[in-house]
């Protein structure tokens, strides 16, 4: 089943030209099967990390291990997915994708080994590189080209809340004790995907596919992305998505050091458990994006991103400096306001310098640098915080929030020059 994106315009109608309708009937599907999906995601972003350290008795590098697994896998799938989505269609990579993560979802709860637990975290991973892929380049395909900062910030909602009600939902079930039976309730929210995208289309005919862009399908484009385009990268990422990516890829290396430690780090400091953390994070989040979605495109990326980045560094050093019950309430809000503007300006940086018939692949490309972020920081503050500990190894994540920082405002998105003043 194809669907237009908009729906058709009368081009020979008087009048003005209205506002391209954003939320329609398709966006709406898509949007809820990413909700559940990612009530799956939050619902393991604390049970893993208590798994670990609890019944299997790992330590801090196994937590950064675990990470790093799991966005591997993603890594990897990514390029070969959103050829897939290009050839055969967004929905059947979504379905795909959501049963293979339950499946693993589901088989963790049997497991007592660590080695069989990062295998099963290889199918998640695979998993949810399937449906974000999918699910993304769905929403890029149902918005409006001059709105698809918003249409990812209207999406982002569903992923927010599911990752924020996911671990609230999570410690309740889990209740200390009980992983078998929320291991499969998670796998149960990756079902209920699958089951909704069932009803979204197969793929959507933008009525800007044949625009030019930065990057063509001739793989033509204005510096820099000429450049990345000729240098043989294109094979495997999508040049469009580098530069936006990389950045992306050192804010997420904050955000996995919040997911990581704060399950346990919580407990450590007064909290009975950390869904009350998570839950503030995401509603934060989700109330900026629900009633902000045009500010990304207002600010611009480089002041969108600036506050995104100086906010979730500010919120690390907070749970590092002041390890306390009002400490982590503030962190935890300061990372949720960086969390909010962190993706959707440089989403659409990548999306716009794209052709449509290139658009999953570049999705995909932007999106791999998700589990990039994820992977690089597992490592480094898994192994920094096995020296360290939890409570400076939480410095680790301010350090990629600011070497992010600094490769966006230097090299994505330079300060414009000012005019020379010319003498009257």
């Amino acid at each position: 089943m194809a669907v237009t994106g908009r729906g058709p315009r009368d081009l020979d109608s008087a009048g003005p030209v209205e506002e391209e309708r954003l939320v329609t009937r398709p966006f709406v599907i898509v949007t809820l099967s990413a909700f559940a999906f990612f009530m799956y995601i939050g619902t393991l972003v604390p049970l893993v990390p208590l798994f670990i350290e609890g019944p299997l008795k790992g330590g801090e590098f196994a937590l950064g291990l675990n990470a790093a697994v799991f966005a591997t896998a993603a890594i990897f799938a990514r390029p070969v997915l959103g050829r897939l989505a290009d050839r055969y269609g967004r929905r059947s990579i979504i379905i795909g994708g959501a049963l293979t993560a339950a499946t693993g979802g589901m088989l963790m709860s049997q497991t007592d080994s660590l080695s069989v637990l990062m295998f099963l975290r290889v199918l998640t991973g695979v998993g949810e590189a399937a449906v974000f892929v999918g699910a993304a380049t769905l929403i890029a395909d149902l918005s409006p080209r001059e709105r698809r900062a918003e249409g990812a910030s209207y999406f982002s909602v569903a992923v927010f809340s599911g990752l924020g009600m996911g671990p609230v939902f999570s410690e309740w079930l889990l209740d200390d004790v009980n992983f078998e039976r929320t291991f499969i309730a998670a796998g149960s929210f990756a079902i209920i995907s699958a089951a909704i995208a069932v009803f979204a289309p197969a793929r959507v005919e933008s009525p800007d596919d044949n625009e030019a862009t930065a990057v063509d399908s001739t793989r033509r484009g204005a510096p820099p992305m000429k450049a990345l385009a000729e240098s043989g990268v294109f094979s495997f990422v999508h040049p469009a998505a580098i530069l936006p990516g990389t950045v992306l890829a050192f804010g997420i290396g904050g955000l996995t050091t919040f997911f990581l430690f704060i399950p346990d780090y919580a407990r450590d400091h007064g909290f009975t458990s950390s869904g009350g953390l998570f839950l503030a994070y995401a509603l934060v989040s989700l109330v900026i994006r629900l009633f902000g979605a045009k500010l990304p495109e207002r600010l611009g990326p480089r002041r969108s991103v600036s506050i995104a980045l100086s906010a979730m560094a500010a919120g690390l050093a907070v749970f590092a400096l002041f390890p306390s019950v009002p400490g982590l309430w503030t962190g935890a809000v300061l990372i949720g306001l960086g969390a909010a503007f962190n993706y959707p300006s440089l989403m659409a940086l990548t999306v716009n310098n794209a052709s449509d018939a290139e658009r999953a692949s570049a999705i995909s490309s932007f999106t791999m640098f998700f589990e990039i972020g994820s992977a690089g920081a597992g490592l480094a503050i898994g192994v920094l915080a096995q020296l360290v500990g939890k409570q400076y190894g939480f410095f680790g994540g301010v350090a990629f929030c600011l070497i992010g920082l600094w490769l966006l405002r230097v090299k994505v998105a330079p300060a414009e020059p000012r005019p020379a003043i010319v003498p009257a």
